[in-house]
């Protein structure tokens, strides 16, 4: 489990840098910005998307009645999917963290292969269905998720935008992804204990099948860009290539029952199907071009996290840190399940009036 603690110790200040800028882009970046540029059927719409998308830090659970909420605004299905792809895949929380454990490559190929992903699934979209018909299905989406609150940043002075700022990076982020990075940190120390060192050395000379079994995996399970970091760390100290590892990185954010459903229902069943083949081909090809790559350009600070406090000890700034994003957590956590409870009351209240 040392190598756990380890990854929170390099994980903990660049998780907070993250957060903060998370904070900063949603307090001073109106989001009718967003809407403006993703309506027409065209590669512009999707282009536009996919570069919004890829730095926010949308959650599976927040980018959907957010992705929703932009296609009833007009904006059309290509645009819709390159948002509903390059939103969860990563953003500037998960960018950091990654560089933080998974070194300067892995922080550069994970975002750029978010983007080209997003751009491909929305032009193919856009080619293959043709049928670009709106649905009023999708009303009451944006109520699934309790963690977000619409407000309004640009009738904000600069004060109020930076209490903004603050608020939502460190209670409404931590509570958007709070959950998913503990459960990716547990499920990082379970593989680390009980999977065997060299399990992965069976699909040493078949990268397709470890990729396959990945893919297997991350496509059912809900995880967000940040907590799947630890999962990928754990399982490529196991012996899983840096390739195969990726497709876990990507695949896992973007592809979960709930958005499977999602997108089935609202945007189609033949979506639904381009929106899977876009993001396996994609993260698949990324994953091959990964491995043919030398190796150790992917390695280092894996072994650096792994061995840190054995070599140079442990960095008290960096305790600081975790210690302060653990008390963040728990307060968020409690916050969000305080709230819950809060919800669940008022609606038997409700109910038991009528």
């Amino acid at each position: 489990m040392d190598e756990i603690f380890a990854l929170v110790n390099e994980m903990s200040p660049f998780l907070l840098l993250g957060f903060l800028f998370a904070g900063i882009l949603h307090a001073f970046v109106p989001g009718v910005v967003y809407s403006r540029y993703l309506s027409g059927h065209n590669f512009r719409s999707v282009f536009y998307a996919a570069l919004f998308g890829v730095p926010l830090p949308l959650c599976s659970c927040g980018v959907l009645p957010t992705a929703m909420g932009l296609r009833k605004d007009g904006a059309s299905k290509g645009a819709t999917v390159s948002f509903l792809i390059a939103t969860p895949e990563t953003g500037v929380d998960s960018i950091a963290a990654t560089y933080s454990i998974m070194g300067l490559p892995f922080a550069i190929v994970r975002p750029i292969t978010a983007f080209i992903s997003s751009l491909f699934a929305g032009q193919i979209i856009n080619t293959f269905d043709k049928n670009d018909e709106k649905t009023e299905e999708h009303e009451g989406y944006g109520e699934k998720c309790h963690c977000h609150h619409d407000v309004d940043v640009t009738k904000m002075t600069f004060s109020e935008k930076v209490k903004e700022a603050l608020r939502y990076a460190f209670i409404e982020m931590m509570e958007d992804i709070g959950k998913w990075l503990v459960i990716g940190l547990i499920v990082a120390g379970l593989i680390t204990v009980f999977v065997p060192n060299d399990f992965f050395a069976v699909f040493k000379d078949n990268t397709l099948l470890s990729m396959l079994l990945v893919l297997c995996i991350a496509i059912p399970m809900y995880i967000c860009a940040t907590g799947s970091i630890p999962i990928a760390v754990a399982l490529i100290m196991k012996g899983l290539t840096p390739g195969a590892a990726l497709v876990l990185l990507m695949a896992g954010p973007a592809c979960n029952m709930a958005s499977l459903l999602v997108i089935n229902k609202v945007l189609g069943r033949k979506t639904l199907l381009l929106y899977l083949f876009s993001i396996i081909a994609c993260t698949v090809t990324a994953g091959f071009i990964i491995d043919q790559m030398p190796t150790e350009w992917f390695m280092p600070v894996l072994m650096k996290s792994a061995q840190c406090q054995e070599a140079a000890g442990v960095s008290w700034f960096n305790i600081s840190c975790t210690i302060l994003l653990a008390l963040l957590l728990i307060f968020a956590l409690l916050k969000h399940y305080m709230s819950k409870e809060e919800h669940c009351c008022c609606h038997h209240h409700h109910e038991h009036k009528h």
